[in-house]
């Protein structure tokens, strides 16, 4: 295994064992991207591996402990298809907390230096690591800087940008190898290195002036230098004063033990990191630092920093960097037509690569960031609306449905549909009957009736003997939604659910999981395959090679982001250009869904039916539990059921959280001893968590006691109360699929929330959850306070990957470049126009291996 693979195995390992309390590395788990990310790409790791890495751990610090679990889970596994052998246990020790260590620190000795004709620079003491065994070169290379940005490569680009890097002076074999780890192999890849950050020497800070939380860069001068052991001895820290003479500053590194070798007393270092506070004390956590370079300092400059690897120094590949920055930047062609820079006031590519490279001010180093953020999200948009022509542009069989069919299989239901409902149905009616296949996004927030749409969607097709499947994530979900299709097309045919003429309905719709038995399942494939089966409703299982319909002509996916690409486009190839609608009861924001399902048609359904209460929701402090308790037994004496939830299954020495294992046995025996709890969590095997909630559902059990296993989907009517403890671990969208659990009947429904400490209580999450129950406005609001992460399904996995400038976070950008781009697609869709051909060029490259899919 490579060896930053092994260190980021570690650190999870070590995140694992506290709780994922976030304190494996000082600072945060984020914090260790400043030194690995360059090792990664050292170690020839794939770029989008990389990427994965980079945007979940930027985002840890938000998640709650079970959402950082699932975060890190989901993130080895995915890093495990990339690299199998990282899935094999460990074999012997002799690795440290997750620093590669072949051989003691003690018998190092110093790497000869490089031939003299490669002028190569003697490594900076930030970038030196314990020596690794020697491994393959060759395999090694990340993958070409200019390959990964948008517009960065066309016909009209100057043939000497793809030149080796060997031209350029005191660059030879030898440095050339080692800078294709960076991905750097020609002239143009120089271009697209975009600095990891800057040291802006215009704008230094006296020690003495800083403030807490202040993201900044001092220079000092190395006054002492201490290394102890932390917890008990399985990891150390290593601490660090300086002083510019107005004050001094520690610096803390946890677990990198070699660094105590390299501060030296009496050097000068340039330090960039957040200011935190340690006994009162103004500290820096495991900060970014360099050695002061005298030149920098004196030019008053904002100076960038690049990501290095070994034998490479920053100064070195500064130089280098500003050799072909200077002259070859002018001379780039920009591929965005002169029209949508002035409509969109963005500055010229040549001018925005020379100034994010060597910024003449912060202004123009915004601007520069701007205009390359811009074209990021520009030819996405372009983009996914190409791929909504080219759906379009495809055959679909058409299904009219006359109103009278409509009209009585809506007066069938024992509800009103809600005006969202009936504009949804409408739509999809449209869709069915356009000649086109639909792709459409169904937002419902929780509660809101998707269900009973999907229902009416499939009965339009199966009401002209066609086929529909519906996909749910899991064999809960699943089989909710076949109690509720089944009752729905049997109240839709004037038949009462005790009915004995229920047969040929039960015939025609069938349930399809993991547990189904063999016999079972051959009899399903068998209906599906001879059309007798109209409806399908499953998990995974409805998309295994040997499920072949007769007439697929309809398709539904719940909680779409819980699936892959290649699960969704498995189940849409086994019919021909089927109508896709796919349904997600996660809210998600307006600039995420213009971003990210910008080729899909969506549906907003943000009512609740008629007879639902607004859930009653409530902080209340810790001492104020026992009043929870009361209302519990008040609910389940008047024959109702109730959810606790926690953060933990079990307690962790790191974090100070109450834990659903552990406190089931209190309140079984002594809080609730005459009622009935069951427990519900996360490492429990699937047939467990499915009895459980059978038997809840059954009402075997008063109260369920669980993790955030219920999260999505689960459908209990009688349930009123939700109690969720440490409610501040838990972020905004998550609590509110938590709340939507209740409310789901005609009685008022509670959901109290109980932050860890007193002084949680006025948590900006939690006083945002007691004030509103609209989930597109808490959407909105988790997005301001925890970024993307809560949002993001495997859908994205292309998208955000390959954004190095912009952030979906940024609204008016989004807009901007959206505008932008539907001007020109208005205008021009094939862009066939001579002004359009390098752009069309530049979009063909950027989406040639096709980022995305139509689903």
């Amino acid at each position: 295994m490579q060896p930053s693979l092994e260190k980021l195995r570690k650190f999870f390992r070590l995140e694992h064992e506290s709780g994922y309390s976030n304190n494996a590395i000082i600072g945060g788990l984020a914090k260790m991207l400043d030194f690995w990310e360059g090792e990664a790409r050292v170690d020839g790791i794939q770029e989008e591996v990389i990427q994965a890495v980079v945007q979940r751990l930027r985002s840890y610090d938000g998640l709650s402990p079970q959402s950082r679990a699932d975060a890190l889970k989901g993130l080895w596994k995915r890093i495990g298809d990339t690299y199998p052998e990282t899935q094999q246990k460990p074999r012997v020790p002799g690795k440290v907390d997750g620093q590669q260590k072949p051989r003691p620190p003690q018998q190092q000795v110093p790497r000869p230096p490089e031939p003299p004709r490669e002028e190569a620079p003697r490594p900076e003491p930030r970038e030196q690591r314990p020596q690794r065994p020697p491994v393959d070169r060759s395999s090694q290379g990340a993958p070409p800087r200019s390959e990964q940005v948008a517009g960065a490569r066309t016909s009209a680009t100057p043939a000497a940008l793809d030149a080796k890097l060997t031209v350029l002076q005191g660059v030879g074999p030898k440095h050339a190898e080692t800078l294709a780890r960076l991905g750097l192999y020609t002239l143009g890849d120089m271009l697209y290195n975009f600095p990891r950050r800057y040291d802006d020497y215009s704008q230094l800070k006296p020690i003495k002036s800083l403030w807490y939380g202040e993201q900044v860069t001092v220079i000092g001068t190395i006054q002492s230098v201490h290394s102890r052991p932390i917890r008990s001895g399985k990891a150390t820290i290593i601490e660090v004063i300086i002083s510019d003479g107005t004050a001094g500053l520690r610096l803390s590194f946890f677990n990198q033990p070699w660094l105590a070798n390299r501060f030296k007393q009496g050097d000068a270092i340039s330090v960039s990191g957040r200011v935190d506070q340690y006994l009162g004390k103004l500290v820096m956590n495991s900060p970014d630092w360099e050695p002061v370079d005298a030149e920098n300092l004196h030019t008053n400059r904002i100076v960038p920093v690049y990501s290095l690897t070994e034998r490479i120094t920053q100064k070195w590949l500064r130089n280098l960097m500003n050799q072909v920055i200077t002259y070859w930047a002018p001379n780039v062609v920009d591929s965005l037509p002169e029209s949508v820079r002035q409509s969109a006031r963005v500055m010229p590519l040549s001018e925005a690569l020379m100034q994010i490279h060597f910024p003449d001010s912060q202004e123009k180093l915004s601007a520069a960031r701007e205009r390359l953020a811009f074209d990021e999200i520009f030819y996405l948009q372009m983009g996914v609306l190409r791929q909504k022509r080219d759906w379009k542009s495809v055959e679909a069989r058409r299904f009219s449905t006359p109103d009278e069919w409509l009209d009585t299989r809506i007066k069938s239901l024992p509800f009103t549909l809600t005006s969202a409902q009936q504009k949804t149905i409408a739509d999809i009616r449209a869709d069915f009957d356009s000649g086109k296949p639909m792709n459409r996004l169904l937002q419902g927030d929780v509660g809101s009736g998707k269900t009973v749409v999907a229902a009416l969607a499939a009965a339009m097709i199966t009401s002209s003997g066609a086929q529909s499947a519906i996909m749910a994530p899991t064999s809960i979900l699943a089989e909710q939604h076949y109690r509720n299709f089944t009752k729905f097309f049997m109240e839709s045919d004037g038949l009462p659910s005790n009915s004995q003429e229920q047969a040929p309905v039960l015939q025609t719709i069938r349930l399809l999981t993991g547990d189904t038995s063999e016999a079972e399942k051959e009899e399903i494939r068998a209906g599906l395959a001879n059309n007798s089966i109209k409806i399908v409703i499953g998990t995974h299982a409805v998309i295994e090679p040997n499920i072949q319909f007769a007439d697929l002509q309809f398709v539904v996916i719940d909680e779409q982001h819980r699936f892959g690409v290649e699960q969704r486009a498995e189940l849409r190839s086994k019919g021909t250009n089927p109508h896709l609608l796919v349904m997600t009861a996660t809210p998600i924001p307006r600039s995420l869904a213009l971003t990210l399902y910008g080729d899909l048609d969506i549906s907003i359904m943000d009512e609740m039916p008629e007879g639902r209460q607004p859930i009653s929701t409530f902080v209340l402090r810790p001492q104020e539990r026992e009043r929870a308790f009361t209302l519990l037994r008040g609910q389940v004496k008047d024959g109702k059921q109730a959810f606790i939830i926690y953060p933990l299954i079990e307690e962790s020495e790191n974090i100070e959280a109450r834990a659903a294992v552990d406190d089931y046995e209190t309140l079984s025996k002594e809080v609730f001893p005459t009622l009935k709890l069951g427990l519900l969590h996360g490492r429990m095997r699937p047939d467990e968590k499915d009895d459980v909630m059978h038997k809840f559902r059954d009402r075997k059990f008063d109260i369920l006691v669980s993790t955030t296993v219920v999260e999505v989907g689960v459908d209990v009517p009688n349930a009123t109360v939700m109690l969720i403890e440490g409610a501040d671990r838990f972020g905004l969208a998550q609590l509110h699929q938590l709340r939507g659990r209740v409310g789901r009947g005609s009685d008022q429904s509670y959901c109290l929330l109980i932050p860890t400490h007193e002084d949680k209580a006025e948590n900006e999450r939690l006083q945002a959850m007691a004030e509103s129950t609209d989930g597109f406005f808490l959407a909105e609001k988790d997005l301001q306070i925890r970024g993307p992460g809560e949002f993001l399904g495997t859908r994205q996995a292309g998208y955000t990957s390959s954004l190095r400038m912009a952030s979906i976070t940024d609204v008016k950008l989004i807009d901007k470049a959206r505008t932008q781009a539907q001007n020109v697609f208005e205008k021009d869709p094939d862009l066939s126009q001579p002004e359009h051909a390098l752009l069309a060029e530049a979009l063909g490259r950027f989406w040639g291996e096709g980022k995305g899919d139509v689903s």
